[in-house]
C-alpha cells in the first residue's frame, strides 16, 4: 500500500467518527472583508479555493486550466507583480508594499472583487514555513501595503487578483529576501491529521497526478465535530496548495454537488488537480470562535500506476 493510500485509509477511519454524529456537509462557495487575516501556519483563480455560502463569481473571462499551476512567474499576459523593495527586515509586522502593473506599465487600480476582496496576498518562506494569507490595502498611488511576520530567509509572495480590464483571474509570484541567520525548517512528515489551536482537522481523499481529485477537510474540537463554522470572507473554508520545490500555486476549487447546500461544518470539500508527482503542502483556513485558524498538511503525490496497488 503506497503512502497516499495509507493516509487516505487512516483518515477514512477517523472521519467515520464525524459521520456517526453529523451528515457529510457538502457544496461550498466563496470567501469577506479586507483586514481579516489567515493564521500563520488561506484564493479563486490559480490556487484559490473557498467553501461555504454563496460562491461568488468574478469576471467573465474563462479561468486558466485547472492543472496549470500559478504563481511561478512575476509577469503574465502583460501584468507584472512589482515589489517596492526586494529585501525586507525580519520582524513580527514588517511593512511590505507592491504594485500590480498593467500592460501599459501603469499600476492597476481597478479590480473585480473576488470573495469580497480585490486582492489576496499569500506569503510563505521557501521552506514552506511561515504561511500567511492577508488582505492588503490599496493606496491612492496604486500600491498595495500590508504588514507581514517575517523571519530570515527567502519568501515567496503571491498576488491573487482579477483585473477589471479583462476580468481574468491571475496569480503572480515574486521573491522577497529577508536577511539574517537562516535556519531552514524540514518539511513536516505526511499526515492526514493536523492539530491547530485545540482543533483537529482530518484530511480524506488523495491527490492523483493529472487527474481531478476531491479532498475533504473535517474539523473537530475535543472530539466533537464542529458544526458552526463561521464564514471567513463569506466561506466556511479556504484552501491553498503549494508544490514543494518550485512553490507552484495550484488551482483549488470548492466541490459542489447537485441537490446539496453549504453546511457550516464539520466537512468542507474541495477539488483540485496536482499537475505532477511530488510533495505538496496544503493550508486550510477556517474561522471558529471569532478567530481564523490555519491547519497544514504535507501530501505526497505518487505516480498514477502505483495507485490501487
Amino acid at each position: 500500500m503506497n503512502t497516499p493510500t495509507k493516509i487516505a485509509a487512516f483518515a477514512v477511519g477517523l472521519v467515520a467518527v464525524f459521520g456517526a454524529a453529523v451528515g457529510v456537509g457538502s457544496a461550498v462557495g466563496p470567501i469577506g472583508p479586507a483586514g481579516d487575516t489567515g493564521g500563520t501556519a488561506g484564493t479563486g483563480g490559480a490556487g484559490h479555493a473557498v467553501a461555504g455560502p454563496g460562491h461568488g463569481g468574478g469576471g467573465s473571462a474563462a479561468p486558466a486550466p485547472a492543472d496549470e499551476p500559478g504563481g511561478l512567474t512575476v509577469s503574465a499576459d502583460g501584468y507584472t507583480l512589482a515589489l517596492a523593495d526586494d529585501t525586507a527586515p525580519a520582524g513580527p509586522a514588517t511593512p511590505v508594499a507592491f504594485t500590480v502593473l498593467g500592460p501599459d506599465g501603469s499600476p492597476v487600480t481597478a479590480y473585480d472583487t473576488e470573495h469580497d476582496v480585490d486582492l489576496h496576498l499569500i506569503a510563505v518562506r521557501r521552506d514552506l514555513s511561515g504561511y500567511q494569507h492577508v488582505h492588503p490595502e490599496l493606496g491612492d498611488d496604486g500600491a498595495w501595503r500590508a504588514p507581514l511576520a517575517l523571519e530570515p530567509g527567502t519568501w515567496r509572495l503571491f498576488a491573487d487578483f482579477t483585473a477589471a480590464a479583462d476580468g481574468a483571474n491571475r496569480v503572480l509570484g515574486a521573491d522577497l529576501a529577508v536577511p539574517g541567520d537562516y535556519a531552514p525548517e524540514p518539511l513536516p512528515a505526511p499526515s492526514a491529521v493536523a492539530q491547530v489551536d485545540g482543533y483537529t482537522v482530518v484530511l480524506t481523499g488523495e491527490l492523483v497526478p493529472g487527474e481531478e481529485s476531491e479532498l475533504t477537510l473535517s474539523v473537530s474540537r475535543d472530539g466533537v465535530p464542529v458544526t458552526d463554522l463561521q464564514p471567513y470572507l463569506g466561506a466556511y473554508g479556504h484552501l491553498v496548495a503549494l508544490r514543494d520545490g518550485d512553490l507552484a500555486y495550484l488551482h483549488v476549487h470548492p466541490a459542489e454537488h447537485e441537490g446539496t447546500s453549504a453546511a457550516p461544518g464539520p466537512h468542507v470539500p474541495f477539488v483540485t488537480t496536482a499537475p505532477s508527482t511530488g510533495t505538496y503542502r496544503l493550508f486550510l483556513d477556517f474561522r471558529h470562535g471569532d478567530a481564523v485558524h490555519t491547519a497544514a498538511f504535507t501530501v505526497p503525490v505518487e505516480p498514477h500506476e502505483e495507485h490501487g496497488s
